[in-house]
This record gives C-alpha cells, structure tokens and sequence, in this order.
C-alpha cells in the first residue's frame, strides 16, 4: 500500500533533456511530457488511490521533525502507567521527559511534530475528498477512507490539545491565520465525517488490503468520538446513547472475536488478528534513516521502549533504550486473580532470569539499571511492545535496523469496543446487564488461554468482593486491559480523574500537574507566531 507513497505529492516532472549544441528556438518550444499537476493528477481511479495512500501515511510516523511521535507513548507517560524513562542523566529526550513531568511550555521539541502529523495527514484527505469526483463505486469507496482518515486526525487533535481549527477543505496559502473552534464543532465534524463513511466502507477486505479501513472500523471510532463528548459534555445521556449504538453495530457485524490467548496479540509477527478493528500497519520495507524522519514505516517505539541494559544473551529479547517504564502505581494495579494480564503487559528482573533459565543461559547481569534513568525505574518494564530479536531491520541503501520493526500499533481491538459498549450502556440509558455481560467476556479471555468458564472472578463478583460500584469495575478493566498501548491518558482526562490519579507518589508528577495548565497540550510557539487569533491553551468557553 505505500510503496508509491514517497513521491505522490511532489509534481511528478521529467524534463527534456536538450544538448548546448541543439539550442535551436523550436527545440525549446516543446510541451510539457508526462507532467501532473494538483489540477489535472486526479483523473483516474489509479491517481485518486495514490492521493489516499498519502492521507494514510501519516499514520505510522513513528517519527516526524526530528521528534518521536507516538500514539502510545504519549498517552502512557503522561499518566499514572508510566514514566518517560531513557538514559541516566533524566534528561534523554528532553521533550518526552517534560510531558512526564509536566513541566512543558509552548516551546517543547515535540507539541509541533504532534500537531503538524495530524494537520498533514488532514490536508491529504481534503485532496481527496475535494478531487474524487469520479462517480464510480471505487473512487466513492476512496472519498469514504479519506473521511475517515480526517475525521481521526481531528480526533487526535483534540484528544492532545482540545477544541482546535477544524478543516473541511483545501486553504489557500494566505489562509493561515486559524482560531480554534468550539468543542461541538470538532466533535460535529468527526462524527459528521464518519456516519457518511460508514455506508459507503466494505465490511472486511482481502489479505492485501490489510489495514484499510472498513466499516467496523469507522462504527468503532465514531462510537469513541460520541464517548469522549458526551463524557466532556456533562456526561450527556443522549451521547451516551449514541455511543453505545455505534459500538453494539460493531458487535453485531458479527465478525470480530477475542483471540483465545491474550499475549498473542503482542507476539512476534502477529498483525491483524479477528481482534483487530483498527490497526495502523508498520513495514520495514522502506530503508528509514535518521535523515528521513518521516520516512519510518516501522514502529520506532519497539527500540525506544526496550530494556535497556538488558544482557545481550536473553533468546527472545535485544536491549533497547528505556523508555516508557511502567509504574509501580500499574503493577499495584492487576488484582491478585489477574496475574496473566498482568504478565503480558509487564516484566521484571525475575521473570527475565526464568526466561534465561529455560534457555539455558545465565548472566551476571541480568538488567544493568545504572544504564537507565534512575529516577524514573520501578524494576518494571513494558511487554506489549517488546524489541523482539527476530525483527528483521532493513538497512538497505543506510538505513537504521532500529527503526525498521514492523509490529503494528493497536488503535481499536474488539475488547475495547466490549468495555467502552459497556461503559456507553451504563452512563447512558441501556441496560447494566448487558455491560456486565460484555466485560466478562473480556475476564473470561483474561484469565489465561481456553475455557475458562466458571473458574474467573465475574464482573458481578468483583463488585461484590471490592465493594465497588459497575463504573469503579469499568475503570478497573480499561486500566488493566489496555495498559501499555496509549489510551490511559486520554481516558483519565475524559472522565474528569487526571488529578486524582497522579497523586501516587511515582516521580514529580504530582507536584507539578495542573488542571489549569496540564489537561491539555499547549500549541506549539511556531503555529501561533503565524495564527496570532491560535490561543496556546484551550480556554473553558470552548468546552461546549
């Protein structure tokens, strides 16, 4: 799917080449040859498909401007699950540490790749969106993913930085002094963006087309979308309601199931299970290098957010640089009948050495800590994305073999659809049974691979044995279940608990977060130098 993507949005030109002595007036005359220009590129369904794989690109961009970019990282280190990690002087990456902290103002190294990946990725659907106008089944089929693609770049954007510019359509260059928009308009858009996709998108799509988005996959964001915003809303019932619709549309395609072992969602080479409703693809079919950071089709955060000190003889696992190392606020977390979903999202120095044991090797360190940031290691480390030694990096042409690993990035599995239907049932007006009925399946799955019917603690048990109300068990789930891939942040910020969480004594978080300022991320100083009417921090009248 991108092989063709590097070079689609440069003007594709090959000029004649005319020798000095055949400089003759009607040699230079000539017409333009194979040249194509936004005005007339898109003319077939070829050339309108080239522009969609463009608009998808921004997706994988494990890097951009010299920056890490992750989905995933950002919204695990800014939470109680984990802290920024790196090497020992607590100053690696100095951005991320700053979102670990919260100690970044509008000049952090990392608010504008955020920012500007999503703008970019925006830009590139409303080519397609404003160009494909053919009429035929394929190019409408195009337009669908492309409103999609817009309406998930917004989706992050506001998730990172709140109400921001929305952008329906191309802008002329001068049109760049941009002012946010109200909560409701962002949240318009997407949702307006997505229920006219969802009956234009295809169910399923063949092997190939792996990773291209269909209609469970727009019902599944839709019902996010409708979920962040009624929570942001008041806890708006109706909302609630949609929300839930969405998701049990979803359910009800009949298509998607929980794989029967939990770790092997996160194993070696395992891409696009029946479990995946939307993932973002990663190839090391490209040879990224630290000069092309937006060349990186691999997922760079396997090398970041490996162990780093690790002894080189470990069979499965190569080191890595550190980051994003899990709380001792997490572990705490996984109650004690919950221990193999916690071992699939985490380690430590002792399952390591058993891991060396049954291979038979053994080493004088296991883990050498003074590598890493001392400030920051609890003794844990992430799982889910583990820096396989198998990955094979491409580093063909200069490329880096660290940033070439080709594990996808989950963005919706069907077992967030179950908890957040559940969720959307309970804080709407559905039925608190069927919730329940939902989370057990996704008890059921972890408490280990096959049956385990009869032998797990239910969501009627918990709530009986901890006192806790169906919402507290809904928190409970979401934090255990998706631990390690992002969604932690955005969840805490939603529902109104960023503040209380942070108070667990893990690094300075506590000291220096800020409902005011930290709830959201300021926009960078470059984008509002150029947009003088761009607030950097969402003011509370926008919030309606």
């Amino acid at each position: 799917m991108k092989n063709s993507i590097k070079y689609i949005f440069c003007t594709l030109s090959i000029l004649l080449a005319i020798g000095l002595q055949s400089c003759k007036e009607e040699r230079l005359d000539v017409e333009p040859v194979n040249e194509f220009l936004s005005s007339n590129f898109y003319e077939t369904e070829e050339q309108i498909f080239s522009g969609l794989i463009a608009a998808y690109d921004p997706l994988a961009w494990s890097m951009a401007y010299g920056q890490w970019i992750s989905y995933v990282m950002y919204g695990e280190i800014r939470s109680d699950n984990a802290n920024a990690g790196g090497d020992p002087s607590n100053n690696d990456q100095p951005g991320w540490q700053e979102f670990d902290d919260f100690t970044n103002t509008n000049t952090n190294t990392v608010l504008q790749p955020l920012y500007r990946r999503n703008y970019i990725g925006i830009f590139r659907a409303n080519t397609v969106i404003e160009n494909a106008d053919l009429g035929t089944p394929l190019s409408e089929r195009y337009k669908a993913e492309a409103k999609f693609l817009r309406a998930f770049y917004h989706f992050e954007l506001f998730k990172n930085f709140g109400p921001v510019p929305v952008v329906t359509r191309l802008l002329a260059p001068a049109e760049n002094d941009l002012e946010r928009n109200t909560m409701s308009e962002v949240f318009t858009a997407i949702t307006t963006d997505l229920e006219e996709s969802i009956g234009v998108l295809p169910t399923t799509v063949s092997p190939d087309e792996a990773g291209r988005i269909t209609k469970g996959a727009a019902l599944g964001l839709l019902g996010k979308a409708y979920l962040y915003w009624a929570d942001l809303d008041n806890d708006d019932v109706q909302k609630f309601d949609k929300a839930a619709d969405a998701f049990q549309d979803v359910i009800d395609l009949g298509i998607y199931e929980l794989e029967d072992d939990f770790q092997n969602l996160f194993a070696l080479n395992v891409r696009n299970t029946n479990e995946s409703v939307f993932e973002i693809q990663h190839n090391n079919l490209w040879s990224s290098d630290w000069s092309w950071f937006e060349g990186i089709d691999g997922n760079g955060i396997l090398q970041l957010c490996g162990i780093r000190g690790l002894c080189e003889l470990h069979p499965d696992y190569q080191a890595g640089w550190g980051f994003m190392l899990p709380t001792q606020s997490l572990n705490d977390h996984f109650l004690g009948d919950d221990g193999y979903r916690r071992d699939v999202t985490l380690t430590d120095v002792a399952e390591l050495e058993a891991e060396l044991i049954d291979a038979g090797v053994s080493c004088n360190v296991i883990v050498d800590i003074t590598q890493g940031n001392p400030i920051d290691n609890t003794g844990f480390w992430q799982e889910k994305y583990s820096n396989w030694k198998s990955y094979e990096g491409n580093n063909v042409n200069g490329g880096d073999p660290n940033l070439t690993k080709a594990q996808n990035t989950h963005m919706i599995r069907y077992a967030d659809v179950l908890l957040m239907c559940a969720e959307a049932l309970h804080r709407g007006s559905g039925s608190d049974g069927t919730a329940m009925d939902y989370i057990n399946i996704v008890r059921e799955r972890a408490a280990g691979p096959g049956d385990n019917t009869g032998s797990f603690n239910t969501a009627q048990d918990l709530m009986s044995q901890n006192g806790w109300s169906l919402q507290d068990l809904i928190w409970y789930e979401r934090r255990a279940e998706l631990a390690g891939e992002g969604d932690r942040w955005y969840d805490l910020v939603r529902s109104g608990r960023a503040a209380s969480s942070l108070f667990t004594g893990d690094g300075d978080k506590e000291a220096n977060f800020s409902d005011q300022e930290h709830l959201w991320l300021q926009i960078a100083l470059e984008e509002t130098s150029v947009a003088p009417m761009l607030t950097t921090y969402p003011d509370a009248s926008l919030f309606n």
